[in-house]
């Protein structure tokens, strides 16, 4: 598959943003607001933001596809994260200072063990040939989903290990209003960098399936391009999310020529999520499993199985699709 860039470590906002102390619309008990200026930062600007292509940030969780037990994996996100100890220090020190430069970290002793087969994000700083934690003192890292994983159940749902595909929403190749629904083979996910949705992460903001009949689906980063982006100001971009079709997504993805990825959500233009009907869920969507149906004998109650029998047809939207299995 086509392929933009990868998430391998937390992506910079478009703006720069200040602390607002009022009731946050994004967590719940944070007392707090970060808001985006009018003033875009010097890492977006270095990275060519002008130049760069615009994508739809979903919201979910993010994954990673790569080599585990000599086959394509797909591997959860698990970021190291300090013990309570070292967790105080830092804390400390940020009050004190507002900015975590400077403090110094023991990355021996300081951070809660991870299983052995943990791997650290790619993009991450190293120091001394070790992984360095990130402005908010994590390391962000990857652990592979195992089949009968109870911790990841969702994760498997979208992966099948024995024929090697993962379960992608995608655009249509031909049909570029089209959503697509079709088993990808987990080699031509390779390096990629993908969100898991569905029924049971982030508390569903797509609505999709229900409690009885959960359906999740691994999305490509960079996978869906906007049609007709707004120019890079704040009032345009707060009147694209607020007034626009097409701007009822949780946030922007820039792709920059570099390979940097520059965000932008919004809650950073003080604009809830989720919202009613957003542009994902309204879009038409095909099931396509064409060879697939034939050519594996896929376990029965999974949603590849489900898909499968699906084969061909069209729905007026996603939030439309038959989920009973």
């Amino acid at each position: 598959m086509s392929r933009l860039g990868s998430v391998q470590k937390k992506v910079p906002c478009l703006f720069v943003t200040q602390v607002k102390e009022e009731p946050s619309t994004k967590r719940e008990c944070q007392p707090f607001k970060v808001l985006a200026t009018e003033t875009i930062t010097q890492k977006a600007l270095d990275a060519d933001i002008y130049n760069a292509i615009p994508t739809e940030k979903v919201d979910g969780t993010c994954c990673y596809i790569t080599t585990y037990k000599g086959q394509p994996y797909l591997w959860a996100r698990l970021d190291r994260k300090p013990n309570k100890q070292a967790e105080k220090r830092f804390k400390r020190f940020l009050y004190s200072t507002d900015n975590s430069k400077g403090f110094t970290w023991d990355t021996e002793d300081d951070f809660k063990p991870v299983p052995e087969c943990w791997i650290p994000a790619k993009a991450i700083d190293h120091y001394n040939g070790k992984p360095f934690p990130d402005e908010n003192g994590h390391i962000p890292g990857w652990v592979p989903v195992e089949k009968n994983s109870k911790q990841y159940c969702w994760h498997t749902s979208v992966v099948d290990y024995e024929f090697e595909l993962g379960l992608v929403l995608k655009h249509h190749t031909e049909e570029s209003d089209l959503l697509e629904i079709s088993p990808v083979p987990l080699s031509d996910l390779s390096e990629q960098t993908l969100e898991l949705i569905g029924t049971n992460v982030n508390a569903n903001p797509y609505g999709l399936g229900s409690k009885k009949h959960p359906v999740h689906f691994l999305v490509p980063h960079g996978a869906f391009q906007l049609k007709k982006p707004p120019a890079l100001n704040h009032s345009d971009l707060l009147s694209w999310f607020s007034g626009c079709n097409e701007g009822k997504i949780e946030g922007i993805v820039w792709h920059c020529s570099n390979g940097h990825l520059i965000k932008l959500h919004r809650h950073h233009l003080g604009l809830s999520w989720p919202i009613v009907d957003p542009y994902l869920t309204s879009q038409p969507v095909i099931v396509t499993f064409s060879g697939a149906k034939h050519d594996y004998n896929f376990e029965s109650k999974t949603l590849f199985n489900h898909f499968s029998k699906l084969d061909g047809q069209r729905f007026s939207s996603l939030r439309n699709v038959v989920w009973d299995l």
